[in-house]
C-alpha cells in the first residue's frame, strides 16, 4: 500500500501526513483531545523535534504548547484512537482501544522515515471503558526518562518528544498533578490489532492491516516484504533482537502484554518496569503480576507466546489451506528462540569482553548469572 508524503508550505512548522487515518472505519474512531486549563511545559525534546523535521522555535512557543497539550488542532493534524484487541495477562480482551491517548498525525523525519505523534493522557474516548483518560505527572516523567535512557543505551524504543503539564488535577486515590506525554512511534501498530480483527473474523481488514504494516516496515527493514509470512518473520526477528537488548540491561518490562508489543521492534509502553540493581531472574515488577509472569528470567518465552499470538492472528492470510498455514506458523516460530538466543549470547559476550566466540561461551555466561543470583 502505497503512502506519498503530502506537500507543504516549505513554512509549515510541523508536516502532517497521516496515512492511518486513510484506512477504513474500523481501525480507529476520530476523537479530538480533551482542553486544559493552565498548561506549561516540563520538558521538549528539541534533538527528537529537529530529526523530526519540527520547528523548534514554533514547537516551544505557545502554539507548539497548545498542540502538545490538546488544546488546539494544529493544521494537517487528524487526531484518531485506534481499535486493538490484546491479551492482558494471558486473558483476551477483544477491545481495548487508545483509551486515553490520540494519535494526532504521523510526519516524515529527516531520514525519510515515518513517525506516530501520539498525546497520552489527553481524555477519554470511545475506547476509554469509564476511564478518565488522563495521566498524572509520575508516570508521564517516567516514560519520558525511561524512553529516552533506553535510545540512549542503545535499546530500540518509542521516544518522548515533550512532557506537559495540564494546571488540572487527576483523581486517583487522591488528587494529582496532571500532565500529557507526547510518544513518538515508528507506528502504534501492535500484535492485538491484528488480533482484533481476527477475533472478529474480519479477513478483509486483516488483509489490508497486513499490507499497509508491510508499508510502513519496507523502509525500514531494507528488504523485501511481500507477504503475511514476510510479515511474520520479520516480527518475530525483531521481538527476539528487541528482549534480548532489554536483558543486556537489566530492563524488566512489566505488562509484555500483547496490545504493548509493537510490531516494528520498539519497546513500548513504560507502566510498571524497572532496572534491577542486583541480578534476580524471578524479579518482577508490577503489582498486578501475582504469579510473576512477566519476570525478568520469563520475558524470552513470554515474547515466543505473544509471537504465536501473532502468528495465530495472521493464519488466514498465510495459505488458503488451514493445515498448510499452520505448519508455515510454526516454522517461522521454531526460528524464535534461536534468534533469541544468538541475540542474548551477542549482547552477554560483548559485556563479558569475550571477544572471540566459543563454544563454551553460552554456559560461561550461564554461571556467571548463577553467580550473581546466588550473591545478591
Amino acid at each position: 500500500m502505497a503512502m506519498p508524503v503530502t506537500e507543504s508550505n516549505d513554512r509549515q512548522p510541523i508536516r502532517f501526513d497521516n496515512s492511518y487515518a486513510g484506512l477504513p472505519g474500523p481501525f480507529f474512531a476520530h476523537a479530538k483531545p480533551t482542553a486544559v486549563c493552565d498548561p506549561s511545559f516540563i520538558a521538549l525534546n528539541e534533538p527528537l523535534a529537529e530529526q523530526l523535521g519540527i520547528d523548534i522555535a514554533w514547537l516551544a512557543g505557545q502554539s507548539g504548547l497548545q498542540m502538545l497539550c490538546g488544546n488546539e488542532i494544529a493544521r494537517g493534524s487528524e487526531p484518531i484512537a485506534i481499535a486493538y484487541a490484546g491479551h492482558q495477562f494471558g486473558n483476551f480482551v477483544p477491545q481495548l482501544g487508545d483509551g486515553r491517548a490520540h494519535l494526532i498525525g504521523e510526519v516524515v523525519s529527516v531520514d525519510g522515515l515515518r513517525h506516530d505523534l501520539q498525546l497520552k493522557g489527553s481524555g477519554p474516548t470511545v475506547f476509554s471503558r469509564g476511564g478518565d483518560g488522563r495521566a498524572w505527572l509520575g508516570p508521564v516523567l517516567r516514560e519520558y526518562l525511561v524512553s529516552e535512557a533506553m535510545h540512549a543505551l542503545g535499546v530500540p524504543t518509542t521516544r518522548s518528544l515533550a512532557a506537559v503539564a495540564t494546571g488540572e488535577s487527576v483523581y486517583r486515590e487522591r488528587a494529582l498533578p496532571g500532565a500529557i506525554l507526547t510518544r513518538v512511534a515508528r507506528a502504534h501498530i501492535r500484535v492485538g490489532t491484528f488480533e482484533y480483527f481476527h477475533a472478529r473474523q474480519d479477513i478483509e481488514s486483516l488483509r489490508i492491516l497486513t499490507d499497509y504494516a508491510i508499508a510502513r516496515l519496507q523502509p525500514m527493514d531494507g528488504s523485501d516484504l511481500n507477504s503475511a509470512r514476510d510479515l511474520l518473520d520479520f516480527v518475530i526477528h525483531s521481538q527476539a533482537h528487541l528482549i534480548a537488548s532489554w536483558m543486556g540491561i537489566g530492563f524488566i518490562h512489566g505488562v509484555m502484554n500483547t496490545d504493548n508489543v509493537s510490531i516494528v521492534g520498539e519497546t513500548i509502553d513504560y507502566g510498571p518496569c524497572a532496572f534491577m540493581d542486583a541480578y534476580l531472574p524471578s524479579k518482577k515488577f508490577s503489582f498486578i503480576d501475582q504469579g510473576g509472569r512477566y519476570a525478568y528470567g520469563c520475558q524470552p518465552s513470554i515474547g515466543l507466546w505473544n509471537m504465536t499470538c501473532l502468528a495465530d492472528a495472521l493464519l488466514p492470510l498465510l495459505a488458503d489451506d488451514k493445515e498448510q498455514a499452520l505448519t508455515l506458523a510454526e516454522e517461522s516460530l521454531k526460528r524464535f528462540s534461536t534468534l533469541f538466543e544468538n541475540a542474548w549470547l551477542k549482547v552477554f559476550r560483548a559485556k563479558l569482553g569475550l571477544t572471540k566466540t566459543r563454544g563454551r561461551d553460552a554456559t560461561l555466561v550461564n554461571e556467571f548469572l548463577t553467580l550473581l543470583a546466588d550473591h545478591g
